[in-house]
């Protein structure tokens, strides 16, 4: 890109963007011809920032009046009650890094609350205020965790900014059609025109659409292109089917298996993997059962593995990688992919008709335990199958908190996600109350919010006895934070009595108490503060 000429004695007019650009490369790297050469570029580029800078600040230079844009669409939702909009306001007032290190004190943290409020006034319906608008879109550019919910709440009005402002285009992106709209199913000559002729990621969002709302008619649209579609543009639009899978889409996920692209064989085969009654699930559930088995000459049922001695071409064709990761051993990751591909459904017939529970139960010979569990609790997430999760998980009180198959916290979040939210937080509840909070931080981080009663008191119990110990409470920083995002705001008047300062025991951490009674603080503030926001957005 070339920078505009300027009248003598002045500095030319430089793109912001490839100022930018040179900036992060480092004039070593690039140095542009409006740049002098040596060591003077990187003094001539700020001083090139610095002029640019004014001149965006400055405004435009008088030049005829451009065609006055379209009026945004009209947003019919309700406006926010006027208590709500206040609360708006302050919330995006807050902005992340203003404060200094250190304690935080016991006043809430105003943005980590807005995504609740948003998910709230979502609920509920509501339009943003008009002046709300850059704000909001300011607070979604630097959190991308904020984006669904804050473009949801901004409406169409937001979009018609976007268009104004490129430090908001985010927002085109991220809405299906870029803020245009989309043809309806009802128009097929549009629908066909704007997947023939559209970009990429119009055609993407035509696509994501289409699934949401008519299946198989976006399969059908797929189809039909397939062969011309770049290798690239195959995974994308293919990894849209997980949307409404069922099991009409087999055959084109079959035909998918031979694609040419290593990466979308392996998707294809992952999706049908996901369809229990699929024909590549048959022949997966085939391999692992000729692998599996139980052996009843021992004295007692033991499980027994063959893994397997090769990985012949059909195996590769449905998905199983043959070359395995640096020091995996080959016939343990061939297994391992048999066996997590297998419907789960397979293993009470093969086992004896035993279940779940029973078959992790079973002792498995020579060493293949943490192999075939492992691969199980693969499964048992791949396919959303509570009752395998429930018996790899094994009860919450287990000795080390190590469920059957669960070899990592990790693993044991994935499985917690399969079960209904009133089961995972009686499971972590039961966890948290046996073995502390040390490890619960990434267990909690997969129940349903509010807490359910009985694993926000486990919570709040927890802490009280790391209180009441001495502990080291920054150890407890992240739990508290969480406390205070997800613990019901029923429970601020059970936490007064803990606002306190303790006395200390004589092997407490030097100014544990003073800490403990902080973060007790802020986190009743933040409840009532919570339950504020809920009351706002009810118009009470």
């Amino acid at each position: 890109m070339n920078a505009t000429p300027a009248p003598q004695g002045t500095s030319p007019a430089v793109p912001w963007e490839e100022l930018v650009t040179v900036a992060l490369l480092g004039t070593d790297r690039r140095t542009p011809p409006w740049l002098p050469p040596g060591p003077q570029a990187p003094a001539a580029l700020l001083d090139l920032a610095a002029v640019e800078t004014v001149r965006r600040r400055a405004g435009l230079r008088p030049a005829p009046a451009g065609p006055r844009p379209e009026p945004a669409a009209a947003d019919l939702r309700p406006p926010l009650p006027p208590a709500a909009a206040r609360r708006l306001a302050l919330l995006l007032s807050d902005r992340p890094g203003t404060g200094g290190g250190g304690r935080r004190g016991t006043a809430p943290d105003l943005m980590e609350l807005l995504p609740q409020w948003l998910a709230l006034a979502n609920e509920r319906g509501y339009a943003p205020p008009p002046q709300a608008l850059p704000a909001l879109l300011d607070a979604a550019r630097a959190r991308t965790d904020l984006r669904p919910a804050a473009l949801t709440f901004a409406g169409p009005r937001a979009l018609w900014l976007a268009r104004m402002n490129p430090e908001w285009r985010f927002a085109l992106r991220s809405v299906p059609g870029g803020g245009s709209d989309l043809p309806p199913p009802q128009e097929p000559d549009r629908v066909r025109r704007l997947w023939q002729e559209g970009l990429f990621a119009e055609r993407v969002a035509l696509l994501t659409a289409l699934r949401a709302r008519h299946p198989a008619l976006a399969r059908d649209l797929l189809a039909g292109t397939w062969a011309t579609e770049r290798a690239e543009d195959r995974l994308m639009f293919l990894d849209s089917l997980r949307t409404g899978l069922q099991p009409a889409d087999e055959p084109f996920l079959e035909q998918a298996l031979s694609d040419r692209s290593r990466n979308v064989r392996a998707t294809a085969a992952e999706l049908l993997s996901a369809l229990p009654d699929s024909a590549l699930a048959g022949r997966m559930a085939a391999r692992a059962a000729a692998c599996v088995a139980v052996d009843p000459t021992q004295g007692e049922s033991v499980i027994v593995v063959e893994a397997p001695h090769e990985c012949d071409p059909g195996m590769e064709r449905d998905g199983v990688v043959p070359k395995p990761p640096a020091g995996r051993g080959e016939r343990s990751w061939w297994l391992g992919q048999l066996v997590e591909a297998a419907p789960l459904g397979t293993w009470p017939a093969r086992l004896g008709g035993r279940t779940p529970e029973e078959i992790v139960a079973l002792p498995v010979a020579d060493d293949w335990r943490s192999e075939l569990h492992a691969a199980w609790c693969r499964a048992a997430v791949r396919q959303r199958d509570a009752a395998w999760s429930r018996a790899l998980l094994g009860p919450p009180s287990a000795p080390e908190a190590a469920g059957p198959g669960a070899v990592s916290l990790a693993e044991r979040a994935k499985l917690l996600s399969t079960l209904a939210p009133g089961d995972r937080a009686d499971w972590v509840a039961g966890f948290i109350a046996t073995h502390g909070l040390s490890e619960a931080f990434q267990l909690l981080g997969v129940c349903a919010v509010p807490w359910a009663a009985p694993l926000g008191r486990a919570v709040v119990d927890a802490l009280n006895i790391a209180r009441d110990a001495g502990s080291y409470p920054w150890s407890f920083s992240g739990v508290m934070g969480l406390a205070e995002r997800c613990l019901d705001p029923a429970e601020a008047s059970r936490l007064d009595a803990l606002t306190a300062i303790p006395d200390e025991p004589e092997d407490a951490s030097p100014g544990a108490g003073g800490y403990w009674a902080e973060a007790f603080q802020r986190l009743t503030t933040t409840l009532r503060l919570r339950a504020a926001m809920a009351e706002e957005l009810r118009g009470a």
